[in-house]
């Protein structure tokens, strides 16, 4: 790749990054974060403190999402804290 392809690239990479819209990623990164704090939790791995670490990452969000994805999210951390909890128990 020539040094011009390159700098095209990161060109159209600024380009798309311009058109997302914060908003959705911090509905992704959510998601993320709730998937990999159940998988941390999962009887395999047990790895509380990174569980716990991606729950209060989660919790940090939450407030900055819209009404209909806050309420989803409320839901996802109160799962995730009861399985914390049975986790840390066990």
């Amino acid at each position: 790749m020539s040094e011009s392809e390159a700098e095209v690239t990161a060109e159209q990479l600024v380009d798309e990054l311009r058109k997302v819209k914060v908003s959705d990623l911090l509905v992704h990164t959510s998601s993320l974060l709730a998937s990999l704090a159940f998988g941390k939790l999962s009887a395999d791995v047990q790895d509380l403190e990174q569980a716990r670490l991606a729950i209060d990452a989660l919790a940090a969000i939450e407030p900055l999402l819209e009404d209909d994805q806050r309420r989803d999210i409320q839901q996802v951390l109160t799962n995730l804290r009861l399985a914390y909890a049975e986790a840390a128990g066990s």
